[in-house]
């Protein structure tokens, strides 16, 4: 019933993905390794650990993956067969041995709250695999937008690894670099209802030189893609929210503009977007941040 989806490019810490999956203590799940043309041939790696597990390995003839994130793991989820659940797994990240027997073991109560959305408890670790953040857990039962609110004061962290979706309820949306992708999956998945969580089970996600995350070099695609994200949920998606949960989103999204200033054409979008739908605090919320973004650079 469960597909682990790996969209696969990096070779340094594929190994102990492996491994952890060749480690767990049931093995009802089946493998998809979609490469993504990585000149690092992983199957050397596969071959040794695949007798543990039942896996499907493909070879892209394209690099998908550097243009758009998201069109390379659309490939790699298209390669599944008739699984209920889908894990979207990255090629660096470690579950702990009793992750997929955790799942199981709660299907039916799963069932029973027709969730669509599953999430592990998790830990941040390094390039050594040292823990370098407390572990993180939740609600066993949690509304999606309140999990919004939480991790957007800065309650708790996120990552795609961590999930398991139902199939049939699974969609991502483009963003660049794939940057909130992830958030927007876990919302629209749950139709911005209840998240199951799992803490008695852990989920490694790795924190490394060589993912997006910890990347600053790509801070205005990261820009880009949070203003394109807050915009589409305040356009489109705003009625599933609170009033306070809109205002951090409005907020959110102002910050986005006003820490591109340059952006012109944002700028008036977003301004049209709300004397358009008669939201004039928003739109002077929006015009202080720029004012107070100016002056905070003249002060430098």
């Amino acid at each position: 019933m469960l597909a682990i989806v790996i969209p696969y490019y990096k070779i340094n810490f594929f190994e102990a993905t492996l491994q952890s999956l060749a480690s767990q203590t049931n093995k009802e799940f089946h493998v998809y390794i979609g490469d993504d043309a990585s000149v690092n041939d992983p199957t050397h790696l596969i071959n040794r650990y695949g007798n543990h597990f039942s896996f499907t390995y493909k070879k892209f003839d394209n690099n998908l993956g550097g243009q758009d994130l998201v069109k390379q793991w659309e490939r790699c989820i298209a390669m599944t067969a008739n699984e209920d659940w889908i894990m979207l797994l990255g090629d660096d990240d470690v579950l702990e041995a009793t992750c997929v027997e955790a799942f199981y073991n709660d299907l039916e109560t799963i069932k029973t709250h027709n969730v669509n959305v599953v999430r592990f408890a998790t830990v941040v670790i390094n390039e050594k695999d040292i823990e370098i953040s407390k572990r993180h857990e939740h609600p066993k039962l949690e509304k999606s937008t309140a999990f919004f609110q939480r991790k957007h004061q800065g309650g708790t962290r996120s990552s795609l690894s961590e999930y398991v979706f139902k199939k049939a309820h699974f969609k991502l949306k483009s963003f660049p670099l794939a940057w909130h992708t992830d958030d927007l999956a876990v919302l629209e998945c749950s139709n911005f209802k209840t998240i199951y969580t799992l803490n008695n089970a852990l989920v490694k996600f790795r924190h490394s030189t060589e993912n997006i995350t910890s990347n600053r070099g790509n801070l205005k695609q990261k820009n880009e893609s949070s203003f394109q994200y807050y915009f589409y949920l305040y356009s489109t998606k705003i009625n599933f929210f609170t009033k306070k949960q809109e205002r951090i989103i409005v907020y959110k999204l102002n910050k986005t503009v006003a820490t591109n200033k340059k952006n012109v054409f944002r700028i008036f979008r977003l301004s049209f977007y709300y004397l358009r739908h008669l939201k004039i605090n928003h739109l002077i919320h929006l015009k202080l941040m720029i004012a107070q973004s100016v002056i905070k650079k003249i002060k430098r």
